[in-house]
């Protein structure tokens, strides 16, 4: 793809996604693959209105599923720190009522959006909010970087991020809320926290 189609698809993400509130969220999982029964072990979200931060999601999610020992060695969430945590079912009717029809927005959104996808499915409803991946934006926006991990666009963009646990639901969500907003204001967007 040129550079100059590149650009274009940019602007023009940029100006549906200053337009509008946007739920920046991520999922913490017990493996990864939602088609082979994996779940959502915790979920975190960040309301973005107008470049400023409103509103928070956050909660862990209680399954009989193990944790596969790769994942828990990503995230650091074990089976004990899941006892006595809300139900899929409580956790994502609660999910459904925050977002509503917003506009969701994950890095690497697949991964994200497959498992919540399977975990709306299990309590027979359909997602049906339209969704962007600051991982695809990043690559458009930042296209001289070797990686694109949300960590590593962390400390490209601002630096040191202390006090952030990487690969936890809700510091990831306002992590990529923030990369999000650094991709807007470089982009002539509006973009504040």
């Amino acid at each position: 793809m040129s550079a100059k189609r590149n650009q274009a698809i940019l602007a023009h993400q940029v100006q549906i996604l200053g337009a509008c509130p946007l739920v920046v969220f991520d999922v913490e999982t017990t493996g990864l693959s939602a088609a082979k029964g994996e779940r959502v072990i915790e979920i975190g979200a960040v309301r973005v209105v107008a470049g400023q931060f409103v509103e928070r999601f956050s909660s862990l999610v209680a399954t009989s599923r193990p944790i596969a020992p790769g994942a828990q060695v990503v995230h650091g969430i074990s089976a004990a720190m899941l006892e006595g945590q809300p139900e899929a079912g409580e956790v994502f009717s609660s999910f459904r009522s925050f977002i509503g029809e917003d506009l969701l927005v994950a890095h690497n959104a697949h991964f994200d959006i497959g498992f919540l996808e399977a975990e709306f499915a299990r309590m027979e409803q359909r997602l049906g909010n339209s969704y962007y991946c600051t991982l695809k934006l990043s690559r458009l926006n930042y296209p001289h970087l070797r990686s694109h991990k949300l960590e590593i666009l962390g400390r490209y963009l601002f630096g040191e991020l202390p006090g952030v646990r990487h690969h936890r639901a809700l510091d990831d969500a306002e992590l990529a809320a923030r990369v999000l907003l650094q991709i807007l204001r470089d982009n002539g967007g509006t973009g504040s926290v």
